[in-house]
């Protein structure tokens, strides 16, 4: 059976992973006061959850046969949305903060959404993804009722 459409589109996820790790990472170092500790504590177990998810997406490359890409996204929309995160933050505007962290999370869902609609990715992956993007969804939910409550 051939494993390259899986091994593909599951690295593909690897990047988007670290896009959102580094992302959160950087809002991290970027959120100074003691004000946002909540937030700095939700950023950390955002960065968590995607290494977990990495972890899970490399084990099944190597299942596949391939090798793991590193990296992120750099060319692409998800690594801009998250640079905009630390722009974001120097004004340090918390809604701002909170919505630029949304269209990340925006993104890595239309990314797992395609990966799972790609019908050369095998149900087993498919299986695997779609727990992903269910977390991911969580995630997104909680930054987003943070979000409207900043704005509030």
């Amino acid at each position: 059976m051939n494993h390259d459409a899986c091994i593909e589109a599951l690295n593909d996820l690897i990047k988007i992973n670290n896009d959102r790790i580094e992302g959160y990472k950087k809002a991290i170092d970027e959120l100074q006061d003691d004000e946002h500790f909540d937030l700095k504590t939700v950023f950390s177990s955002m960065v968590t959850e995607s290494q977990e998810y990495k972890n899970a997406l490399q084990q099944k490359v190597h299942e596949y046969g391939g090798s793991t890409e590193e990296g992120t996204t750099t060319a692409g929309k998800i690594y801009r949305v998250w640079m905009d995160v630390r722009s974001a933050l120097t004004v340090n505007d918390r809604a701002s903060v909170l919505s630029n962290c949304e269209a990340g999370e925006d993104a890595a869902q239309k990314a797992y959404k395609t990966a799972i609609e790609d019908e050369d990715v095998m149900e087993e992956t498919k299986v695997l993804l779609r727990g992903q993007k269910q977390g991911l969804k969580t995630s997104h939910d909680k930054i987003k009722a943070l979000r409207d409550k900043a704005k509030a």
